[in-house]
């Protein structure tokens, strides 16, 4: 397990548990059956499901349905620390298993290459690659991002009909592209609905790191800037500014309000249950996928931004301002 995310199990030979598979692929034990059978009546579709199941389970296939590898494909993360990233390449590995592929896990090292530096290579080598939250106009490639624009206002919107007025936004580096979008997001979203000036606005964003610890650092800055609602960057950002207000004696929601971004796994279970804005990872997982595939088998893909609709997942770590 990785920071509460179960990632995909050995290969085992034991008997696989027709309820295990049936959940995991959304599909019906009789229909788990008639697929390790080898019976027909099975849509292809249903079938790639069922046999993915099997893979992501980490049982091994009945030799009748097994196949060799489509080919192999690389998966390049940040990190694994951050829930996120592992729910991702998890999502990502379910739909390219489903198609035949094997994904290799690449994870960034301090010193190693960075983000920019695999692009270029990629580029250079005409190798076929998609872009999961890293939008960049310069590269002409497909690119699947959330609309950060509208999961701000979302956010900011929720906490305005709580009745806050002050309210902060904590955010990671600005070199990334989710970060600059997020803070004219917010800056819009604070002028509009909240009728700040912009340069008021302006002054409520701050920049740390996409880690419990930089969460902490901006919650320093924006309670002494008097608000009294945060909407952060990443749910790891929120944990670290319920546990800075903490810290000074406040407490979440009661005396601040927090919002958090990705709903990763185990979010729903923290002290609060935190109030966040959910990426929709398995839908974009889904489109950066295909249209990874698409190019591989030849068919030309549209080099643009796929832009996917987040939702606002309301739980205890938002309430109404205090009188």
């Amino acid at each position: 397990m990785v920071d509460g995310v179960t990632l995909p199990a050995p290969r085992t030979t034991a008997a696989p548990r027709l309820s295990d598979i049936a959940g995991q692929a959304a599909v019906s034990e009789a229909t788990v059956s008639r697929v390790l059978n080898g019976k027909q009546g099975v849509a292809d579709s249903t079938r790639q499901r069922v046999l993915a199941a099997l893979d992501i389970l980490g049982y091994e296939r009945p030799v009748r349905l097994r196949q060799r590898s489509a080919g192999l494909i690389g998966l390049v993360t940040p990190e694994l620390t951050n829930p996120i990233f592992p729910a991702f390449a998890q999502s990502v590995e379910q739909v390219l298993a489903g198609h035949g592929y094997t994904p290799v896990l690449c994870t960034q090292l301090p010193g190693g290459a960075t983000e920019d530096e695999l692009v270029e290579q990629l580029v250079e080598r005409g190798v076929p690659f998609v872009l999961i939250n890293g939008y960049n106009e310069r590269i002409s490639a497909p690119f699947v991002s959330p609309d950060d624009n509208a999961a701000v206002r979302m956010a900011l919107q929720h906490l305005a009909d709580l009745g806050h007025r002050r309210i902060g936004l904590a955010i990671g580096p600005q070199r990334y592209v989710p970060s600059r979008r997020k803070r004219d997001g917010f800056v819009e979203a604070a002028v509009s609905v909240l009728g700040m000036d912009r340069s008021e606005a302006e002054l409520l964003v701050c920049s740390t790191l996409f880690s419990v610890e930089g969460g902490q650092v901006a919650a320093g800055a924006l309670l002494d800037a008097g608000c009294t609602g945060i909407v952060c960057g990443s749910d790891l950002m929120a944990l670290g500014v319920v546990r800075a207000a903490r810290g000074r004696g406040l407490d979440v929601p009661r005396d601040v309000s927090v919002v958090g971004f990705d709903d990763s796994q185990l979010i729903a279970f923290t002290d609060p249950p935190l109030t966040t804005v959910r990426q929709p990872v398995q839908a974009m997982a889904a489109a950066a996928v295909g249209a990874l595939l698409e190019e591989i088998g030849g068919s030309p893909v549209q080099r643009t931004e796929y832009v996917f609709q987040p939702e606002l997942v309301v739980r205890g770590s938002t309430a109404a301002v205090r009188a």
